[in-house]
């Protein structure tokens, strides 16, 4: 009896997703940009904001430099806080995750600190540091330094315990265990909370300037903050107010994209 003939099945065409035109993501922006131009419009206020407007105020503000020398210093301030927020933040949750007895008493202290905002330290940043740079720095390091240490904390947590064990059998101390075990493995969940401390840095930094309305570092101006609050509460400029907004979303999507690439440069691989 002669084996059955097997049949070759034909392959199928490997299905591709159909590519969306890259224009398609601007119909959204274009069409709330027609809205508000067509209601500022009709409404007819000689200061009602119009895209218009926004644009020639834009050009206005990039041109003299003030918008450039705005967001200089709110970054820089901004750099220095992440900085100070991350080198606190990153060792202190690894040792929170890796030792219950430093959780123990540590955590207590952390979480009562940290439901108060940023900007409710902000009268202290000032009777302690002054109207400068330092009180902005402070107040961005605090609101930085939470999430960074909280996702710390949980990803010094998620390390298999397995690995941990195979480390104690091969003899490996607490810090070589650390370094070699612990931090790799915690890197993921630690650039979580870069990405979003980095977030609540610029966020703080606007809020803080819009308070604080210092003149600090030497420039022109006191950041973007402190061109908003001058804006808003001197010459009533609506339109360069709108400018400083869009300055303030597109500056978040740089620092974010920023942080991003530099994670993935760490951390090949870790998921997209």
């Amino acid at each position: 009896m002669s084996a059955p003939m097997s049949v070759a099945m034909p392959s199928l065409p490997a299905t591709r997703r159909p590519r969306r035109a890259p224009w398609r993501g601007l119909l959204l922006p274009v069409a709330l940009i027609v809205v508000w131009q067509a209601w500022g419009m009709l409404a007819g206020h000689v200061r009602t904001p119009l895209p218009t407007r926004v644009a020639s105020a834009a050009v206005q503000l990039v041109s003299s430099g003030d918008l450039f020398d705005g967001i200089t210093q709110s970054v820089g301030r901004v750099f220095l806080g992440f900085a100070v927020a991350a080198l606190i933040a990153v060792p202190l949750g690894l040792a929170m995750g890796a030792s219950r007895a430093v959780e123990r008493n540590v955590d207590p202290l952390v979480e009562s600190f940290r439901p108060i905002a940023a900007i409710a330290i902000l009268p202290l940043a000032i009777l302690w540091l002054g109207t400068g740079t330092a009180a902005a720095v402070m107040i961005v390091a605090y609101a930085a330094f939470f999430p960074i240490v909280v996702n710390t904390i949980a990803g010094a947590k998620r390390i298999d315990p397995t690995l941990l064990r195979a480390a104690a059998t091969m003899g490996l101390g607490r810090i070589k265990t650390l370094r070699t075990v612990i931090v790799p493995g915690a890197l993921p969940a630690i650039g979580v909370g870069l990405r979003i401390g980095m977030g609540v840095a610029w966020t703080a930094i606007v809020a803080a300037e819009l308070a604080v309305g210092a003149k600090a570092g030497g420039g022109a101006t006191g950041g973007i903050g402190q061109m908003m609050f001058v804006y808003y509460a001197y010459s009533i400029e609506l339109n360069r107010i709108v400018v400083c907004m869009i300055a303030v979303g597109l500056v978040a999507l740089l620092l974010d994209r920023l942080i991003r690439l530099a994670l993935r440069a760490l951390m090949p691989w870790a998921p997209r």
